[in-house]
C-alpha cells in the first residue's frame, strides 16, 4: 500500500515540511528556508503551484511519470494525485510552493475563471518553464504575498488582497502556457477529462433537478465504458473512487452555492439531492463537517 499524504487543506504540506502556517485558506512555502525534509506522494483536495529550480526525475502525476524541466512550474488541482513516495531519504529543494483552498474563491466573481486555466490539468504533458525575468517576478509576488500573510490578521480585506496576488500569479502562468502552445495528453487519462466534463455538462444542463445527482453507472454508460473500468481509471488517476470523485465535484458546487447565500435545504435541492439529510451525509464525508458547520465558520 503506497504512503499518500492527504492534502485536505493548504497547511498539511506546510506542517509536513516544517514551514510556518500563516492562513487557513492559503499556504506560501519558501523551500530555500527549510531544513531537509522527506519526499511525499500527495493526494490533493486543494489547488497548488510548485515553482522549483529542479524536480525529481521519477515524479508521478496521475497515471503517468512526469518529466519537469529546470526552473519551471507544475500546477495541481483537487482530485489529483502526484509526487514521489516517501522512501525515508531527506531532500532539499529550491523555490516556492503555493497552495490555496477552493473556498478562497467561492462566491467571488473570479470563481468561474479557475476553469479557464488549462494548466491545472492531468492532460497537460509538460511543466511551464520560466525564464529568469519570469522567475524573479513571480518570486517577488510570492514574497509579497507571504508578507501580507505574516503582517495582517485574517479579514475579508486580506482575502481580497490574497485573491489579487493569486490571480496575477495565475495570469503569469497562463501567459506562459499560451506562449508555449501546449498540447494535451491523449492517453487513457483522456477518460478522466471526459468524465469531469460530463459532470460539468450535467449540471450546466440542470439535469440534476429531474434525475438527481449523477451515478457511476450513468456516467460509465455515457462514456461507453463499464462502471468497473471507469472506476479502475479513476482510482489510478486520483487514488480514489468514481463515486468519491462525483461526490467531491458535487460538494464543491455546494460550497459555492452556500457562499452565495442559499440555505442548506435550497442547496441540497439545486444539487439534485432528494433529501437534505443525504446532502448533509455526503458533505460531511467529503469535508469532515456538515453544511451548517461550514456556514458557521
Amino acid at each position: 500500500m503506497k504512503k499518500v499524504l492527504q492534502l485536505t487543506n493548504p497547511n498539511v504540506y506546510a506542517n509536513y515540511v516544517g514551514a510556518p502556517v500563516l492562513h487557513p485558506l492559503v499556504s506560501v512555502v519558501h523551500l530555500d528556508e527549510l531544513a531537509p525534509f522527506r519526499r511525499s506522494l500527495i493526494r490533493y483536495s486543494v489547488y497548488g503551484l510548485f515553482f522549483q529550480k529542479t524536480f525529481p526525475e521519477n515524479l508521478s502525476y496521475g497515471m503517468k511519470t512526469y518529466r519537469a524541466g529546470a526552473s519551471s512550474v507544475i500546477a495541481v488541482a483537487p482530485g489529483q494525485i502526484g509526487g514521489v513516495e516517501d522512501d525515508g531519504e531527506l531532500i532539499t529543494r529550491s523555490g516556492w510552493v503555493l497552495f490555496w483552498s477552493p473556498e478562497l474563491f467561492h462566491g467571488a466573481v473570479w470563481e468561474k475563471a479557475m476553469e479557464e486555466y488549462r494548466f491545472f490539468s492531468y492532460f497537460s504533458v509538460n511543466s511551464l518553464p520560466l525564464d529568469t525575468k519570469e522567475w524573479e517576478r513571480i518570486s517577488g509576488l510570492l514574497g509579497e504575498m507571504r508578507r501580507e500573510l505574516q503582517e495582517k490578521e485574517d479579514t475579508p480585506a486580506l482575502r481580497g488582497i490574497l485573491r489579487g496576488y493569486l490571480l496575477l500569479i495565475l495570469e503569469y502562468c497562463n501567459s506562459i502556457y499560451l506562449k508555449q502552445g501546449y498540447s494535451e495528453d491523449k492517453d487513457s487519462s483522456d477518460l478522466l477529462k471526459r468524465f469531469h466534463q460530463l459532470l460539468a455538462d450535467y449540471y450546466a444542463d440542470n439535469r440534476q433537478l429531474e434525475a438527481g445527482i449523477p451515478t457511476v453507472t450513468f456516467c460509465a454508460s455515457r462514456l461507453a465504458y463499464s462502471p468497473r473500468y471507469l472506476g479502475d481509471v479513476i482510482h489510478k488517476a486520483t487514488g480514489g473512487t468514481a463515486i468519491g470523485y462525483i461526490h467531491a465535484f458535487v460538494v464543491e458546487r455546494g460550497k459555492s452555492l452556500l457562499m452565495r447565500g442559499y440555505n442548506v435545504s435550497e442547496t441540497a435541492h439545486l444539487l439534485g439531492f432528494e433529501y437534505v439529510h443525504h446532502f448533509n451525509r455526503v458533505f460531511k464525508k467529503v469535508t469532515g463537517i456538515t453544511p451548517g458547520e461550514y456556514l458557521g465558520r
